[in-house]
């Protein structure tokens, strides 16, 4: 019996061991899952998911910043504005301020000055509105202003004293060409003294090597003059080394050039080469004189050629029997400081405001004779798109 009590404790010893050992074991298991648990959390917060890690970077404020660069829009720059220029010009023929003393002086150029109480407006006075409301008025001086008396061995040798180059001012002509056959009448020395008539009365020259640049509305002009008589191939290259080097410095050329057959109203092969060859290498307008007498215009690559303007105030004949004569306007129109068009208006004239003799005293026309004289102009010029009619016409440029 003793044995069977002793059996019995010995078995509920050992149960309550095996429950103790089960506790202790479940005590550890929670130990170890709450130990297992703040070490996962611990990881999550220092290693986070691709999810929050992309959360993370939009909420930063760095992230923030760039997409604010990201988003704003873009400054265009201003559009450049057009400007828009331009530029009236006065041409005007052959204006022989003085006569040749192998010949009467009575109704000579300086007889009808004297006549006139020496008023160096008088010659000028029936076109002065025309020229005094233009940019630039340019002539052709054929003669010189000189007190020599050593003159060259010819037919006609022209010359005025230096006083005369006030007839100029007085008349707001502003430029001259110099290149023609009458420059050198009284040698080196006449052309020399003309020069400095002209400087002394702040007048403009070109030709004979010189060339006239102005600006003026922000447009640059150049002026050219020479004598055409003869197109070879080192006259050329000299007219095509001048226009180049202008048009590369942004000038529109005018080019001046004495030429062609007296008392001839077409203008010969020589004139028609000479003028095409200046426009094909850029020139932008010519202008011409010699011939005494007016020659047709023609367009030629949308440039305007004027053969021959004819004689104008010119004391080299005291009476001729053709006294018409025109002035021609050219209206340049830049955009951007560029040549874009131009216009061109042609105004019928008279070399002398009488019929029975030159007064010298140029006067445009009207009635009849002004109707004659467009008629005339329309019949000789050579492919114009235009009717001339005292009026100003578009020349658009490609």
């Amino acid at each position: 019996m003793r044995n069977n009590r002793k059996k019995r404790m010995l078995k509920k010893h050992k149960k309550r061991k095996f429950y103790i050992k089960i506790i202790i074991l479940i005590f550890i298991l929670i130990i170890i899952g709450i130990s297992a648990y703040k070490i996962s959390s611990k990881n999550t917060l220092h290693n986070p998911t691709e999810n929050q890690e992309n959360n993370l970077k939009v909420e930063s404020p760095k992230n923030k910043e760039i997409k604010k660069e990201v988003t704003e829009p873009e400054i265009k720059p201003e559009p450049v504005k057009e400007t828009k220029s331009e530029v009236l010009l006065t041409f005007a023929g052959d204006c022989t301020l003085g006569r040749d003393d192998k010949y009467a002086y009575e109704n000579s150029l300086p007889y009808i000055f004297k006549k006139n109480n020496k008023d160096y407006s008088y010659f000028f006075k029936n076109v002065y509105d025309i020229f005094s409301t233009d940019d630039l008025t340019i002539a052709n001086l054929e003669g010189t202003f000189t007190s020599a008396t050593k003159k060259a061995s010819k037919s006609f040798t022209f010359k005025g004293p230096s006083d005369y180059a006030k007839i100029l001012t007085s008349g707001s002509i502003e430029g001259v060409n110099l290149s023609n056959n009458h420059i050198y009448d009284y040698l080196e020395k006449g052309y020399k003294d003309t020069k400095a008539a002209l400087v002394s009365e702040k007048v403009n020259y070109f030709g004979e090597g010189d060339i006239w640049t102005t600006e003026i509305n922000g447009i640059k002009l150049a002026f050219l003059g020479y004598r055409g008589f003869h197109n070879s191939k080192d006259f050329q290259n000299k007219l095509q080394n001048d226009i180049k080097s202008l048009k590369n410095q942004n000038y529109i050329v005018i080019v001046t050039l004495h030429w062609g057959q007296e008392s001839h109203y077409s203008p010969n092969s020589t004139q028609k080469n000479i003028a095409h060859f200046s426009i094909d290498n850029g020139a932008d307008l010519i202008i011409g004189h010699h011939p005494h007498v007016v020659q047709g215009i023609e367009k030629y690559k949308n440039k305007i050629i004027c053969y021959s303007l004819g004689n104008f105030c010119f004391g080299g004949n005291r009476n001729p029997s053709d006294k018409n004569t025109m002035i021609v306007q050219t209206k340049f129109k830049c955009t951007n400081n560029t040549l874009t068009s131009y216009e061109v208006k042609i105004i019928p004239c008279s070399i002398s405001s009488v019929n029975y003799m030159n007064d010298y005293c140029p006067t445009p026309l009207t009635g009849d004779k002004y109707k004659a004289l467009i008629k005339k102009l329309n019949e000789l010029s050579i492919n114009l798109d235009f009717k001339i009619d005292g009026n100003f016409h578009t020349v658009t440029l490609n």
